[in-house]
């Protein structure tokens, strides 16, 4: 997607200014400690940039799904903790409530380099409905506006598209332009080949991104539950394995469709099967001849290593979606087999998509990838070369 027109942060006047940042900071939580904080310390660098610049900053982000009611469950206290650890200089205050009175008194009183955190605004349904009267309301907390959360920037919600009505400084912070130069250079002319990898469950819901890629990329390699219903669509059998009966019509489409356009779309050859997700034991067996009772949940030796091949030779590559179950030990070898060819490639190397980032994590190879995206649907909708509503929002 173009920046043009959309101003940076760094354009915008940030010193004595009350400077109103939406961020991505739905980060995982157990038993209400942060397990990944990467969303909060991808937003650091625009969070430091408005406190050195003597801004008077005012973060606004909501935290799973509390359906437009207060919920502690999903309080962003962990998330202030942990901000206010991370954070180079300045405190962090988290506000009762997103509006109301005692936000705005904080607000207002707040000084330069100090940070408010407005709770939760999911805890309101104005948030999601895209209210008029709620979106004025956290207009009226900023001077300037900043979208720094690529994660929510295909929702027209309040905080990304409401607010910008009432707010004439408005830009992008630099998480975002940072998200928006790596994605939007693979919408363009790229080094080839061009190698995606898509994993998931079910072919219905990559069905836009896939005939997209398919526009695009000189192969196409399937992983996941996905890969069942493209492999039984033509012959074979599938077990207990996850299958989309009513996909096979589309999935001989896209064979068919992959076929035209001269693009590569590759399905498993074996898979690693075992009668449940809780199996200890497991066995490999061809992608096409999956047994009785038995349920194929990763991609087998021979595929890694033939998917391996086909990344060494790539000069650019995007990744989306596991190859298996790899939350479970036995299951997790194709997802992270496919992680270390991208990671040891010379090919210019994007993923998006929180499984397929959880297993970079866990794979420790964050480094042997150019960039890894921190929105799922966001990545997925600007790769499908659709519009994003909060980045349209600051034009």
């Amino acid at each position: 997607m173009n920046l043009q027109g959309i101003p940076s942060i760094s354009d915008l006047p940030m010193t004595g200014q009350r400077v109103l940042m939406r961020v991505d900071f739905n980060v995982p939580l157990q038993d209400g400690e942060i397990t990944d904080d990467t969303r909060i310390r991808a937003a650091l660098p625009s969070i430091n940039h408005v406190i050195e610049e003597g801004g008077r900053l005012v973060l606004m982000s909501h935290l799973g799904r509390p359906k437009g009611k207060p919920n502690p469950v999903f309080s962003l206290e962990p998330v202030a903790r942990r901000l206010a650890e991370l954070l180079d200089v300045g405190e962090v205050t988290l506000t009762d409530s997103c509006v109301g009175d005692g936000a705005k008194r904080v607000v207002f009183e707040s000084r330069e380099s100090q940070v408010v955190l407005l709770e939760n605004l999911r805890f309101h349904s104005g948030e999601t409905e895209n209210d008029d009267k709620f979106a004025q309301t956290l207009a009226s907390y900023g001077e300037v506006y900043i979208n720094d959360a690529f994660g929510t920037a295909h929702r027209a919600h309040a905080s990304t598209v409401g607010v910008t009505k009432y707010i004439r400084k408005k830009g992008a912070g630099l998480l975002l332009k940072k998200e928006l130069t790596a994605l939007g250079g693979l919408l363009g002319e790229v080094e080839r080949p061009y190698v995606a990898v898509l994993g998931g469950a079910k072919v219905s819901d990559k069905l836009d991104i896939i005939e997209s890629l398919l526009q695009k990329v000189d192969v196409l390699l399937i992983g996941g539950a996905m890969a069942n219903t493209l492999a039984a669509a033509v012959g074979g059998t599938y077990g207990n394995s996850l299958v989309e009966l009513d996909k096979f019509p589309l999935a001989r489409d896209l064979l068919a469709r992959a076929e035209q356009r001269n693009v590569k779309l590759i399905i498993p050859d074996d898979v690693v099967v075992a009668a449940g997700l809780d199996a200890t034991e497991s066995t490999v067996v061809d992608a096409s001849a999956v047994p009785d009772g038995q349920m194929a949940l990763d991609i087998g030796p021979k595929t890694r290593e033939k998917y391996k091949e086909f990344l060494s030779r790539a000069k650019t590559v995007f990744w989306n979606g596991p190859m298996g179950v790899f939350e479970k030990e036995p299951f997790a070898e194709g997802t992270f087999a496919v992680a270390r060819a991208i990671a040891g490639s010379t090919a210019f190397s994007v993923t998006g998509g929180g499984d397929s980032v959880a297993a970079v994590r866990k794979s420790g190879l964050e480094r042997g990838f150019d960039h890894i995206s921190t929105g799922g649907g966001a990545s997925l909708k600007l790769i499908e070369g659709k519009p994003l509503p909060g980045i349209a929002a600051l034009s």
